[in-house]
């Protein structure tokens, strides 16, 4: 379903696969750890304890790298009910450590599309993310896409008051803001419901933690790739 966004003042942009690959090295992280601990169960059952860890960390912990670190040490010595050496702990927080410096290459299109967007002088342009404020940040400086954003808002999760505040801070209306992400629970969801606009680009891969039921709305607009936006704001 199409509409009209001539009138958007405000775009933001969600961080992680969206501008850069994040999830699949999240997931190569998790492979890598669920053959360190094969021999306390297979890696379905590894991997489903650590969802239900991570589920259970989340409203102390929130988002991001160091918290889905913690996460895998507590879950190991969960999984070998205490018997895991501290070598082998030291090999995971290594393992999850490793995801503090992960590329954040700008997936294609992604700088030309920023860059064509910024160039039309209409819109303040916005990274809005959860997790971490430093990890957020340095994978921000090391895509050198800093520059093209007016600012980088890096929340502890994306709720509709994050989303009215962010309006707020610039003065806009939430019908002027418009929100372009991969994730529908994080990204879209909660923008329709109040009233505002999304694009929505899903990513190859995507989180258990994102998955959620998707439906149309008169303010959404899908796209395969970022590189249709420019298109829809002119």
């Amino acid at each position: 379903m199409s509409c009209s966004l001539h009138h958007i003042k405000l775009i933001a942009f969600d961080a992680d696969d969206t501008l850069w690959d994040c999830q699949s090295h999240f997931e190569a992280v998790e492979n890598t750890y669920c053959d360190l601990l094969s021999e306390y169960g297979d890696k379905q059952h590894i991997s489903a304890r650590l969802f239900e860890t991570e589920t259970r960390n989340m409203a102390e912990l929130g988002y991001g790298s160091k918290a889905f670190t913690l996460s895998l040490v507590e879950n190991a010595v969960e999984v070998s009910k205490g018997r895991i050496s501290a070598s082998q702990l030291l090999k995971i927080q290594r393992l999850g450590r490793s995801l503090l410096n992960i590329p954040a290459t700008p997936l294609e299109g992604v700088e030309s599309t920023l860059k064509a967007i910024h160039n039309m002088a209409r819109y303040k342009m916005v990274v809005f993310t959860k997790g971490e404020i430093l990890d957020q940040e340095n994978k921000l400086a090391r895509s050198g896409l800093w520059n093209y954003f007016d600012r980088v808002e890096v929340v502890a999760d994306k709720t509709p008051r994050q989303y009215r505040e962010l309006c707020a801070t610039f003065g806009i209306g939430i019908d002027e803001f418009l929100m372009v992400g991969n994730s529908f629970k994080s990204d879209i969801a909660p923008v329709l419901h109040l009233g505002g606009y999304a694009v929505h680009i899903p990513f190859e891969v995507t989180w258990a933690h994102e998955e959620t039921e998707e439906y149309d709305h008169p303010h959404l607009i899908r796209i395969k790739t970022i590189s249709a936006l420019p298109a829809l704001m002119k």
